[in-house]
């Protein structure tokens, strides 16, 4: 692996000398590959050089350890470096674990109400909130798509495109169903509830990836509609797009232009098609989204919010790590639980390839 590293690092310094000769300032689209490859290795090359640094120490600290007027400070210094290497190492094997090509894809969010009737609607609600939030928090956009409120505000469907670097790479653990455990507003007994909400996530899909036949789509308008008020678009501006060979139909009715509504439908309808024809080429039974949503039943929850203890607790996680505080996680601050759950995918991955460096 070390030989593997060495090669990077030798691309690395290739790719600095290309983009510091006169074509590349002449080609904007090569000079622009080769930043994006350059940002990729950088991590991955500054570790390694890390590691040669603290191998040298150790190599140095250890020719010390003779010199008896020295040994303690050598002592001293080889521990630090021998730890300091071993963190480096386990860095570096994460580094070079095979990416998913999507991590700075945009995202398609989707969250539909699931059992429990107009509390799971509200809980529907919570989670667009929670992620609005959280997309703010890292700095990305988010595009509403398409929504079917409720009278009491909350959502039968609401989907979304969440624009900004990688946030495919955070939000592609969300999918899934998810359970919430309160007593809701529409209880007047007092009574605990059980409700769900199916969340979707998929990579959006660029132009090249997918070609669209617009000769197979049927383009229709119609006037929005929602809880009622001021909110109701009152022009015929909303979308729906049906994709005539697979009768998949995506609508969008957020925009007051017409012509933001149908460019965003065109996107989410091409980043379904191209999901479902990678289902269909890796031979997976479903699309992804629907292998991601399941039924909305609530035995196939991935994470259960408690309200009365004040929690949140990931299916997927174990231990102590499993566990959030509800406040934090609904008020969009997701980083610790999404890392957790990155770690969780890491070692997977790891324990799969097996070996050091």
């Amino acid at each position: 692996m070390l030989e593997q590293l060495k090669a990077i690092e030798e691309k690395y310094e290739q790719n600095a000398a290309r983009m510091n000769a006169p074509e590349s300032y002449s080609d904007p689209t090569l000079y622009a590959a080769l930043a994006r490859e350059q940002k990729e290795l950088g991590p991955l090359v500054e570790a390694y050089r890390r590691y040669r640094r603290l191998e040298r120490d150790i190599s140095e600290a250890r020719a010390l350890l003779a010199d008896p007027e020295l040994r303690e400070l050598a002592q001293s210094e080889l521990a630090q470096a021998k730890t300091g290497l071993e963190k480096t190492e386990r860095e570096l094997r994460e580094l070079l674990l095979p990416r998913d090509p999507n991590d700075q894809r945009n995202v398609i969010l989707e969250i539909r109400a699931g059992t429990g009737g107009e509390e799971a609607a509200l809980f529907a609600a919570d989670l667009y909130r929670m992620y609005a939030l959280y997309a703010e928090s890292r700095g990305w956009t988010v595009e509403p798509v398409y929504s079917n409120q409720t009278d009491l505000g909350g959502y039968k469907e609401i989907s979304c495109v969440i624009a900004g670097e990688g946030a495919w790479s955070r939000l592609k653990f969300e999918a899934g169903s998810h359970c919430v455990k309160r007593v809701p507003e529409t209880e007047s007994s007092g009574r605990i509830q059980t409700s769900t909400a199916t969340v979707a996530v998929l990579p959006e899909a660029e132009e090249p990836d997918f070609a669209l036949d617009l000769s197979e789509v049927r383009i229709d308008t119609f006037r929005s509609s929602g809880a009622g008020g001021q909110k109701v678009n009152k022009t015929d501006s909303a979308i729906r797009v049906t994709h005539l060979p697979t009768g998949t139909v995506v609508e969008c009715q957020d925009e007051r232009s017409q012509y933001k509504n149908k460019d965003r439908a065109l996107r989410v309808l091409r980043s379904k098609l191209r999901e479902a024809e990678l289902a269909r080429q890796t031979g997976a039974v479903a699309q992804q989204r629907r292998n991601q949503v399941g039924t909305g039943e609530r035995s196939e929850k991935i994470r259960t919010y408690f309200f009365l203890r004040g929690q949140v607790v990931d299916q997927r996680l174990s231990g102590d790590s499993r566990s959030f505080p509800l406040g934090e996680i609904l008020s969009g601050r997701l980083d610790s639980l999404i890392d957790a759950l990155v770690t969780r995918s890491q070692a997977a991955q790891l324990g799969e390839q097996g070996g050091t460096v």
